[in-house]
């Protein structure tokens, strides 16, 4: 019976007291609520809502402050500490601060949650019956998430990470759809719970978004040209990519794509900046 109430919200019952508290009970298992805990004193047989957890020693521990996150809910929980090659720890609302295991993060703790991310959790249990707090898979997402309507295209959106890799990135937004940003429209990896904005680029027939957090071209040309122009005066003014380079090669450096490289180094020799000879680019001798 233990394992029913750890990790949930009950109502239990007083049934004594002790020196620092109450006794309180659901059918025939017992917990200790501290007295500091509540703002009043409480009578035998008083029902009192309460968050039930064990403590280290493996005490079965009552408390009033209610759980955002439970063994029967999913909610949004905000990281409250990153600790290397263990894991993050989640603000569940309640007086416990609960583990999100390394074993349910990226592989490279470089995207792993940071203070104040976000993940989109329910409480579980390991192997030992210790608390854990367990991402949402991606079936969870898509019984959660609502349809995104047509006239969503070219809207600005702002959403939580809840799967990011070398493929792409997923994203809830605050609306509760879910999007999804290619490789390719993103600079660099966004982190695990990380808070993002981007620009809708398309409205999928099953209700999804495709997102990008790149400018706007216009705008991406002059930071990419800058990038670039920054690129060559670090390298004494010399590097092995034109316009004809390998799109992988040009990702692999600059992080983005081989169409928005070409519209920099168009821009950039356009106002003479620079110039491309024998499988180079160079800066003009003017810079």
């Amino acid at each position: 019976m233990n394992d029913l109430i750890i990790g949930t919200n009950q109502y239990m019952t007083v049934t004594r007291f002790n020196d620092t508290g109450y006794i309180v009970e659901i059918n025939g298992v017992q917990a200790h609520l501290h007295q500091d805990e509540v703002d009043h004193d409480l009578n035998i047989d008083d029902r009192i809502k309460v968050f039930v957890y064990e403590d280290k020693r493996g005490k079965l521990i009552a408390t009033p402050q209610l759980a955002n996150v439970t063994t029967d809910s999913y909610n949004w929980a905000k990281v409250v500490e990153k600790i290397p090659n263990l894991g993050v720890f989640v603000d569940i609302g309640s007086t416990i601060e609960i583990l999100v295991s390394k074993d349910d993060l990226p592989l490279f703790d470089i995207v792993w949650p940071e203070k104040s991310d976000k993940l989109y959790v329910k409480l579980d249990k390991d192997r030992k019956g210790r608390l854990l707090a367990k991402p949402a898979t991606e079936g969870v997402i898509e019984d959660m998430r609502e349809w995104a309507p047509d006239s969503m295209l070219n809207q600005n959106v702002t959403g939580f990470v809840y799967i990011t890799n070398r493929e792409g990135t997923a994203i809830i937004t605050n609306e509760d759809y879910r999007g999804f940003i290619h490789y390719t429209e993103r600079k660099e990896e966004p982190r695990l719970g990380e808070q993002v904005e981007g620009r809708v680029i398309a409205v999928k027939e099953d209700g999804t978004l495709n997102i990008s957090l790149r400018p706007l071209k216009q705008y991406s040309q002059i930071e990419d040209a800058e990038r670039i122009f920054e690129h060559l005066q670090m390298n004494d003014g010399v590097m092995p990519f034109t316009d004809k380079s390998d799109p992988e090669d040009i990702r692999a450096t600059f992080q983005i794509s081989k169409a928005a490289f070409k519209r920099a180094l168009g821009k950039l020799m356009k106002e003479g900046k620079i110039k491309q000879e024998n499988g180079m680019t160079y800066l003009s001798k003017t810079e």
